[in-house]
């Protein structure tokens, strides 16, 4: 899968180049395309230098962790739900520890803490692997599930919002979670019909029924929250959690009487080694995205959707937005430029803007995390990930546009 489309888009790029070039008479085109390849390969290096830092700190304090037995004991929490999702790992085995503090991170909208942690994750899952080029089906579904992970309070948009000027830069709160719940459960059920896995299980509907009430508890809370005071109380609980989790890892360490200097210096030492080795993996996807944007396949796209949508008698508002939905799976920062791009070019508070707001929130780089995730262990076939993957993402941003619908109507 991943050959594919890697190939896929090198191969829309080439063929609307040579349209511009030979057709349209742009000879320009190709040095474009050329000059993005070259700034991504740039970029690829930059982002992986950019990582050596929080996964020296974080792999360093995982392994504290890991030490004093603290991941095991993390790992118990949610170890009946993945004994049923990932049968082929082993009771007790650390990559349930490592797998649910990534999980915890993602919820809680601490980027920093789930990069590093869910890589620790994929490493942990790799010592199982029979074929080490191919994702076994536990890796595929963690994959899945990282990707479409629930945020409960996506602050960075939020923030976003506040800059631009927006009036109520939380309302999109409730469409945000929304629509990223409906992405989480599109992904795992179909990587579960996928791997045939029984999602009609006494134990996985009683911890979907304990996540549906923590979700329903977390909207009743904040929806209590004046507007103002949701971004500042967000951004303290969330930097909170990360002093108290980094005091436990230390913490923990300090009581089992392991040497926690020497134990952490081991483990940023893999973190480094692990950011460095990712450089080959972000280079071959990054490059490829962006020649794609580059030669202009996106506002093809774009026009398309508008042009049938037009053409059907449909609602086409949302359409503007769409910059974000089909950055979103190729690059984080570049979903974030088109998102701002929509709030200048038509109102932090116009019904675009909501809709890519809506959308920022609620999806994930998918590609990327694929590109990162398989590549720190050096998988090569996805065994369904991808797909899965990019199939929440659609639900997340069909969820996304049709919440923007009912709840900001004021704005069409």
């Amino acid at each position: 899968m991943l050959n594919i489309l890697w190939l896929t888009f090198f191969a829309i790029t080439v063929l609307i180049c040579a349209w511009q070039a030979f057709v349209l008479g742009d000879l320009n085109s190709f040095n474009t395309v050329v000059q993005a390849w070259f700034n991504a390969a740039r970029v690829s290096v930059d982002i992986s230098i950019g990582l050596v830092g929080i996964m020296t700190l974080w792999l360093g304090l995982f392994r504290v962790a890991d030490k004093s037995g603290l991941v095991t004991v993390v790992g118990r929490g949610l170890q009946p739900l993945f004994l049923r999702l990932m049968p082929e790992v082993p009771k007790g085995h650390p990559a349930f520890g490592a797998v649910t503090m990534n999980l915890s991170a993602n919820v809680l909208g601490l980027d920093n803490a789930a990069t590093p942690l869910g890589l620790q994750a994929m490493r942990e899952l790799q010592k199982l692997n029979p074929e080490p080029e191919r994702a076994t089906k536990a890796q595929a579904l963690f994959l899945v599930l990282n990707a479409s992970s629930v945020t409960l309070v996506p602050v960075s948009v939020f923030l976003y919002r506040a800059q631009q000027g927006a009036a109520d830069p939380a309302n999109v709160f409730l469409p945000i979670l929304l629509a990223t719940s409906a992405s989480t459960i599109v992904g795992l059920t179909a990587i579960c019909l996928l791997h045939r896995i029984k999602l009609l299980d006494k134990v996985i509907l009683a911890y979907g029924a304990a996540f549906a009430f923590v979700i329903a508890s977390v909207i009743w809370l904040l929806t209590q929250l004046p507007a103002d005071q949701l971004n500042p109380i967000s951004s303290a609980i969330g930097n909170g959690v990360l002093v108290f989790v980094i005091a436990f890892f230390l913490l923990s360490g300090v009581a089992k009487k392991i040497p926690v200097y020497a134990e952490f210096i081991e483990g940023a030492k893999e973190g480094f080694q692990t950011a460095i080795g990712l450089i080959p993996y972000l280079l071959a996807m990054l490059v490829a995205i962006a020649g794609l944007r580059a030669s202009g396949a996106m506002d093809l796209a774009l026009n398309a959707i508008s042009d049938f949508l037009a053409l059907m008698g449909w609602a086409n508002e949302f359409v503007p937005a769409l910059t974000t939905a089909l950055m979103k799976p190729l690059s984080g920062s570049g979903a974030r430029a088109m998102m701002i791009e929509t709030m200048q070019t038509y109102g932090v508070d116009s019904f675009p803007a909501l809709v890519a707001a809506v959308i920022q929130g609620s999806s994930e780089t998918t590609l990327y995390v694929v590109a990162v995730y398989y590549g720190v262990v050096g998988i090569k076939r996805d065994r369904g990930a991808l797909a899965c993957g990019l199939l929440a993402d659609l639900a997340g941003v069909s969820v996304a546009i049709m919440a923007a619908y009912w709840f900001f109507p004021f704005a069409l």
